[in-house]
């Protein structure tokens, strides 16, 4: 491998990605009106809806649990079933929840610094349930816009990555460009190494912008390290990239590049945990959405920003990241084509 050509490459792709005024500026405003937009709508009041958790046996029913008491007949009052304590108790924690009942063995759930917490605590006694332990948590109130933003982020890098490999190499066959470097001493190694290297230090540039950026105005959770979340990001954002590999490999029509890169991008922006939390969905639902890359990437981005976690908590995602990046960056480059 030639150093001198690699970064030949690498220098020419930075630079016209660079001149691109108009994608370079969409890739940095984009994330930040989706962060704006919703720190404003969910900036003011909560709605007047208490939100209780519901600890149930394997097969017992929501109904069949919440007509034993008088408690749970009490209007306005909104029930949500959960199976394990453990992620029952982190939403009290992070103010998700108000309560987490436990109709069988007559215990709940309050956080000392939750308003809602206490009020549902008083209907809880004056609806003539005296049985009831009480359990205590503590925990900082997590916003919507404090878990939304590492989706943000992983959504903002996996467009990037696809349509800057998947697309422009797929334009650079269809235009001759990769025609002519062919005649050149330039290897198909050395130009998909400058292609990956290029878009990857990009990608992350573009994303610490973002993430301070947003920071500075939106003041979101951060109680983990900023260098085990550049890995996450960084590994998450290869991932990606190789993914785009695949589909630029050997695709000569830049609508079919486009129609498959769309094919791979929405699916993953729906179901891999950007918008929305994957708990409560379809168990098949939930299962799919481990093929995608995204979702690891976002799952342990959250966990890192949110829980505290580090890179020994992760670690299952970054194994499946890494071989996905394995796999997909084998098959893209035994598949490659200049033609």
């Amino acid at each position: 491998m030639s150093i001198k050509r690699f970064f030949a490459v690498f220098a020419a792709r930075n630079r016209e990605f660079l001149r691109d005024r108009a994608t370079l500026g969409w890739n940095i405003v984009f994330p930040f009106l989706i962060v704006a937009g919703f720190a404003f709508a969910f900036s003011g009041r909560s709605p007047d809806l208490y939100k209780i958790g519901v600890l149930l046996s394997p097969g017992e029913v929501l109904e069949e649990a919440v007509s034993r008491d008088p408690f749970f007949r009490i209007d306005y009052l909104d029930f949500i079933p959960f199976t394990t304590q453990q992620t029952a108790v982190e939403k009290v924690q992070r103010h998700q929840v108000d309560m987490l009942v436990d109709p069988q063995a007559r215990a709940y759930w309050v956080n000392e610094t939750s308003p809602k917490g206490y009020m549902l605590e008083r209907l809880l006694r004056g609806s003539g349930t005296d049985d009831y332990r009480k359990q205590t948590v503590e925990g900082r109130e997590i916003r919507y816009v404090d878990w939304l933003i590492p989706g943000i982020l992983g959504m903002n890098m996996m467009f990037s990555a696809l349509y800057g490999v998947g697309y422009v190499i797929v334009r650079y066959r269809k235009n001759g460009v990769l025609k002519r470097l062919k005649a050149t001493p330039l290897s198909a190694f050395e130009f998909l190494a400058a292609q990956l290297a290029s878009r990857l230090w990009l990608i992350l540039a573009v994303t610490l912008v973002v993430y301070f950026g947003t920071n500075a105005f939106v003041s979101f959770a951060m109680h983990g390290s900023l260098l085990n979340l550049l890995v996450v990001f960084a590994l998450g954002a290869f991932t990606l990239i190789t993914m785009g590999l695949l589909v630029a490999a050997r695709i000569a029509s830049e609508e079919l590049a486009e129609g498959t890169l769309n094919m791979l991008a929405w699916p993953m922006m729906f179901l891999s945990g950007v918008w929305f939390s994957l708990e409560g969905l379809h168990p098949a639902v939930q299962t799919l959405a481990q093929i995608f890359p995204l979702t690891h990437i976002i799952s342990a981005a959250r966990a890192i920003m949110i829980d505290g976690a580090g890179l020994a908590q992760v670690s299952g995602q970054l194994a499946v990241l890494a071989g996905m990046s394995a796999l997909f960056l084998a098959i893209g480059s035994a598949a490659f084509r200049w033609q």
